[in-house]
């Protein structure tokens, strides 16, 4: 995502202020212009990594809290989300799922426009099946 959003967008990054060398800890969110990309602005969150953390969930419940909570801060009216730490992070995707929907159908975030980017077929699947349970 880095390359189509163009050096503006890299140099934004690089701008967040880090904590002792981090830029944003696992559960948080942190916000940036999206360069060449199109949408005003790119969230980026950091969810747990699955077998390091006693309680994994609520981590991924905090990054997705803090990547919505970001977007009504900034008057976004969409927002696009990914399957946060489902990929090499090893977050089982159906566990994910369930979380990502608890966490956005919360009456807070019922005035944004949510929409997942998921990578692939099987995970669609299983997001589907996740929003027909809540």
């Amino acid at each position: 995502m880095l390359r189509p959003a163009g050096p503006a967008r890299i140099t934004a990054c690089y701008a967040v202020d880090d904590v002792v060398g981090i830029r944003c800890p696992f559960g948080d969110a942190r916000i940036t212009e999206a360069g060449n990309l199109l949408a005003r602005y790119v969230i980026h969150a950091v969810g747990p990594i699955y077998d390091k953390f006693a309680d994994p969930k609520a981590v991924l419940e905090s990054a997705y809290q803090r990547s919505l909570d970001l977007a009504l801060a900034n008057h976004c009216q969409s927002v696009a989300l990914p399957a946060i730490s489902c990929g090499v992070y090893g977050y089982p995707p159906q566990e994910a799922a369930e979380v990502a929907m608890a966490v956005c159908q919360r009456p807070e975030y019922a005035a944004l426009d949510m929409r997942f980017y998921l990578f692939s077929e099987e995970m669609l699947s299983i997001w589907q099946h996740a929003l027909t349970q809540h």
